[in-house]
């Protein structure tokens, strides 16, 4: 089974493989459409800011193809700053346009006594316990490190949530689409059985 982790010069790409790896999957760091869209599932990492992320994922051409790959139904996760992306807009250092691929936008916390980035182990409360995503999990901590949270247009899309001050965006799908603003590869064994749904949901199980 093979993962396509995409390789667009912004992403923890090494410790993504790894875990991949370890959960029994091919993990194949790849900017090569064919290879991308030939995977049984695609990974969109990202680290960094929004703007910088599309005009990396633009220039390579790689926007349109990560878009066809989700077409094709394919199973698609985004982490981190790659969940960010795959909603409309964005909102780090202006406004720039994102995949589109799930309706919404991604705007910074706001400050007050909330430090911001929020960094550390936050617990998830699940919103959408039937999602494939989920499937054989209990709520637990999980590893964020973000200063911009995305919200949501549709209330459906939300599979997990975080409380920093507020509801925060943890899990979001729609279809084959899904995204995590943590990190699951640097969150224990939670993370990694995260992970090892996605592999479940590529390998069509």
């Amino acid at each position: 089974m093979a993962i396509a982790i995409v390789d667009y010069g912004l992403g923890n790409l090494h410790s993504v493989s790894k875990a991949i790896e370890r959960l029994g999957g091919d993990g194949v760091v790849t900017a090569d459409p064919e290879v991308i869209l030939g995977a049984d599932g695609v990974l969109l990492p990202g680290v960094g800011a929004f703007g910088d992320a599309m005009e990396h994922l633009r220039s390579s051409g790689l926007d349109a193809v990560t878009r066809q790959a989700a077409e094709s139904g394919k199973p698609l996760l985004g982490i981190c700053l790659g969940m960010q992306l795959l909603f409309d807009e964005g909102e780090e250092h202006g406004t720039h346009a994102g995949l589109g691929l799930l309706p919404g936008r991604v705007v910074r916390f706001e400050g007050g006594t909330l430090k911001v980035p929020h960094m550390g182990w936050n617990r998830l409360e699940f919103r959408q316990p039937d999602s494939p995503l989920l499937r054989g999990l209990a709520e637990g901590h999980v590893y964020f490190v973000h200063s911009y949270h995305a919200l949501a247009e549709r209330p459906g899309d939300l599979i997990a949530v975080t409380d920093y001050g507020r509801p925060v965006t943890a899990i979001v799908g729609h279809g084959n689409v899904f995204g995590m603003q943590f990190h699951p590869e640097k969150s224990g064994q939670l993370g990694m059985q995260l992970l090892d749904n996605f592999l479940r949901l590529a390998a069509g199980n």
